[in-house]
């Protein structure tokens, strides 16, 4: 469609006209996301022309036509100069209904608004998200405006409106905390957002609480949450991940944290709409309880169980269950293992390593007691052979978190480790750590026992300690050769290894005395260590 014919158009008083023309290109171009650069001079001009017609009084028809027209238009990041000026923000603020901070208060117009208003209001939140999302002067604009805070005011009072005016005042929160770290610190700080976030969780999910940090329990025959409600709680628990960054910690700040740890908790244990969402909305969860202290973990066990759970302290260990099945249905995926499964290793293994009920149940479904020593730990379907496959993965992030898993599992034994996994899957960890002479690490773990089957008792002295498992008897290579051939092979061999060694292909290295590596000239000038080792 010919944009200097809608140019001329907006010069005019004629809203009919307006809506009309601006009605067809935004059917026209409802799915365009690349524009044509030649016309890049044209749709700056237009989108300044948009914000003209909007700072006159004109019907709400028309400016919600506008309004479609300026979010396409926001999507291409080369055109929004003057949206992203004092005067353009503060017009979208304006329609969004959010008082800016020097308009002064912190009130809202909130009188009734018919639906036409209503998709007003909509339409000027997406364009604000569409703009603070990809101009950096607009995001400057809007810390300096306080967006932060009209969307508060917004927030706290209750009546956001429509699902999608609830929705989009809290995804365009969660784009300003994300891109502006002055702004997560005054929403910190200031407005106390954490606390206003977790309000909004408790009423999009009609929470009932029943003990200080515990929710009632939905049932078997809860409903799934709403998909409009879920959509909510998601932008929520991602403005809530972005305020959780950095330290939270001030008055009561810690009970703060113990009631998303149990909101947390409760959502985990929730069904949506469909699985898809459900597995969403756990990662969600789970992200934000990676930022949460990690002794606020204990309020995901400290329920009351049926039956009672002796073995674990009488503690609930269904959100642990859920972690589990969520992180072993990330490893099957096979893809985005940095972003996908790294976030629940780190959080179980933190919770593992600091909760001894966590770790001991957790270790029962991961590691339990040894019995099959016939096969490597890497091939099998169980979590034991899935997470061994992962410490030889080629992403350094993935390899580190999933070792480090299995080592604080196994207490940080570097003996129990090997016993689990083989030299050859741990060795990374054990360099890394400066742990290849035994040892272990320095956390202090509970002397709770850790007894061997008889069948791992009886087979331990054949397991093979670089694989990990008992091999079948190989043929020996040199059983038929004369002491001359052996001679022969054994020079041949030394003088390889010399070619290579001195064209610094290799470089033979040995173990020092604590643990790490270093050239063998030097690791033999040391004593060696003491190989005994005490279980």
């Amino acid at each position: 469609m010919d944009l200097n014919s809608i140019l001329s158009k907006l010069e005019t008083n004629n809203e009919e006209e307006i809506k009309r023309l601006l009605h067809q290109y935004n059917v026209e171009n409802s799915r365009t996301f690349t524009f044509d650069p030649k016309e890049e001079d044209l749709r700056s001009r237009l989108c300044q022309g948009l914000l003209t017609v909007l700072g006159r009084q004109v019907g709400s028809c028309c400016q919600s036509t506008c309004l479609e027209t300026l979010r396409i238009l926001s999507r291409d990041k080369r055109v929004l100069g003057p949206v992203g000026t004092r005067e353009g923000m503060l017009v979208l603020a304006g329609l969004a209904r959010l008082q800016s901070g020097e308009e002064g208060g912190d009130s809202l117009q909130e009188d009734a608004q018919t639906e036409e208003e209503e998709r007003v209001v909509v339409e000027a939140l997406k364009c604000l998200c569409n703009v603070v999302f990809n101009s950096v002067a607009a995001q400057q604009v809007g810390a300096d405006v306080q967006l932060a805070r009209g969307l508060c005011a917004r927030l706290h009072a209750a009546r956001a409106g429509c699902h999608e005016v609830g929705l989009f005042s809290l995804r365009l929160l969660f784009l300003l905390s994300a891109l502006r770290p002055d702004v997560r610190g005054g929403l910190q700080r200031e407005l106390h957002a954490v606390g206003l976030l977790t309000e909004v969780l408790e009423r999009t999910l009609d929470l009932r609480w029943v003990g200080p940090y515990e929710v009632a329990h939905p049932g078997l025959q809860a409903l799934p949450i709403p998909a409009e409600d879920n959509e909510r709680a998601m932008e929520a628990l991602k403005a809530l991940f972005n305020l959780t960054l950095s330290d939270t910690s001030d008055e009561g700040g810690d009970h703060q944290l113990r009631l998303v740890t149990a909101i947390m908790r409760h959502l985990l244990m929730l069904k949506t709409q469909t699985e898809d969402k459900t597995e969403e909305a756990h990662s969600h969860a789970i992200n934000l309880l990676s930022n949460l202290p990690v002794s606020c973990l204990d309020v995901l066990i400290d329920l009351p169980v049926q039956g009672g759970q002796e073995e674990y302290s009488g503690k609930n260990m269904d959100a642990v269950q859920v972690l589990l099945d969520f992180m072993e249905k990330r490893i099957d995926k096979g893809a985005n293992y940095k972003e996908g499964l790294t976030p629940v290793l780190s959080l179980l293994t933190e919770g593992s390593r600091y909760h001894r009920e966590i770790r001991r149940y957790i270790k029962t479904q991961v590691l339990p007691p040894l019995k099959e020593v016939k096969v490597r730990p890497e091939i099998g379907s169980t979590v034991r052979n899935k997470l061994v496959r992962l410490m030889t993965h080629v992403d350094m992030g993935v390899k580190q978190s999933a070792a480090e898993f299995l080592f604080v599992l196994c207490k940080e034994s570097v003996d129990h480790l090997l016993k689990y996994t083989g030299y050859g899957n741990a060795a990374g960890l054990l360099v890394a750590r400066g742990l290849l002479a035994g040892g272990r690490g320095e956390t202090l773990y509970s002397d709770d026992e850790d007894s061997d089957t008889e069948e791992y008792k009886s087979a331990k002295p054949f397991i093979n300690p670089i694989t990990g498992h008992v091999e079948e008897p190989m043929p020996n290579p040199i059983e038929d050769m004369t002491e001359e051939q052996k001679e022969y092979e054994a020079q041949k061999l030394v003088n390889m290894f010399d070619k290579l060694s001195r064209q610094q292909l290799i470089r033979p290295m040995g173990v020092r005395r604590d643990g790490t590596l270093a050239p063998l000239e030097e690791a033999l000038r040391q004593p060696t260590a003491d190989s005994s080792d005490s279980d």
